[in-house]
């Protein structure tokens, strides 16, 4: 699973969303990347998504959330895009 953090500088919401999504990545195969907003992909994204400020989330790119991160529902999410893919902790064939 790919998760997409959009950040911009001197935001205390944005280092908290870092630090949760530091923690869930050590518990979940995740693979983080991190977007500077205040660039013109950044911009792009945004936009897109139709994130209004930062942090902004991305799952697989789709976006989840802008603003204060909630780390229950990102939790949440992740677990239910493991279920849909089979990944849920239970063997594979």
């Amino acid at each position: 699973m790919t998760m997409l953090l959009l950040t911009q500088a001197h935001c205390a919401f944005c280092e908290q969303a870092r630090a949760i999504i530091d923690r869930l990545a050590t518990e979940y195969d995740l693979t983080v990347s991190t977007l500077d907003l205040a660039t013109a992909e950044g911009q792009v994204r945004a936009e897109a998504a139709g994130m209004l400020f930062a942090p902004g989330v991305f799952l697989d790119d789709v976006p989840f959330s802008y603003g204060r991160l909630s780390e229950r529902k990102l939790r949440r999410a992740i677990e239910r895009r493991r279920a849909v893919a089979g990944e849920g902790g239970q063997d594979s064939p």
